[in-house]
């Protein structure tokens, strides 16, 4: 498809290689992000603090909504995907703090565990880049 563009993150996590798979995708008018950590390259920020890692998280996921020159504004859907049902309230502080002024739909889930033990969050995001309605 001609009108599909992947990019990788500015400093790649360990697994986008070894898994295979872009930071984020866009399809037409729809961008979605991956599963995204608080991993920059090979290190882990905000280890034991849900708040940072959320905010780490986002601002990476943001990052790659940049390479399509979208922003905040742009987000659609959220996701967050957390460890601990403990850490809801400073996960979630931290996506207000980012999205509250845009309200996106959002998720929230307990998992059982994250691609390293010390992720306490990670966070999927999807944009739409066509004209406002």
């Amino acid at each position: 498809m001609s009108d599909v563009r992947r990019v990788q993150s500015d400093v790649p996590t360990p697994w986008e290689d070894s898994i295979g798979f872009a930071r984020a995708v866009a399809a037409g008018d729809h961008v979605h992000v991956a599963g995204t950590t608080p991993f920059k390259g090979t290190v882990l920020y905000g280890e034991g603090d849900p708040y940072e890692q959320a905010m780490v998280a986002f601002s990476n996921a943001l990052a790659a909504l940049a390479e399509f020159g979208l922003g905040v504004e742009s987000v659609v859907r959220t996701r967050m995907y957390l460890t601990h049902a403990r850490d809801i309230d400073e996960a979630g502080r931290a996506h207000k703090e980012l999205f509250g002024a845009v309200r996106p739909a959002a998720t929230l889930v307990i998992v059982s565990g994250l691609v390293d033990p010390r992720v306490l969050v990670e966070v999927e995001v999807d944009a739409f880049r066509g004209a406002p309605a």
